[in-house]
């Protein structure tokens, strides 16, 4: 007996759309230590958090309490510790 050989489809290829250069990630932090040590008045953590390249504030952290600078702001805003953790637990624990 012979045997029926199937005819082999030609393989569609799919075509590779070019993206843009497209960031990967949604949010970027650049942060700028101004003392490594956070032990004297005036020396601080800044973390610039952007967003799709555009930037969304600054948050500045220090021992006393942080501060944040909103996306185009010339004024901060004082967060002190307690505040700050009050505010984290109503914001992850529903407290």
């Amino acid at each position: 007996m012979l045997k029926r050989q199937k005819k082999k489809r030609p393989v569609a290829r799919r075509r590779r759309i070019a993206r843009k250069n497209v960031n990967p990630w949604k949010h970027v932090v650049k942060a700028e230590l101004a003392n490594f040590e956070l032990v004297k008045a005036g020396s601080s953590l800044r973390l610039e958090i952007f967003s799709n390249d555009e930037k969304i504030g600054e948050l500045e952290v220090g021992r006393g309490s942080l501060y944040w600078y909103g996306r185009n702001r010339k004024t901060r805003e004082r967060v002190d510790w307690s505040h700050f953790a009050e505010m984290m637990d109503k914001l992850a624990y529903g407290k």
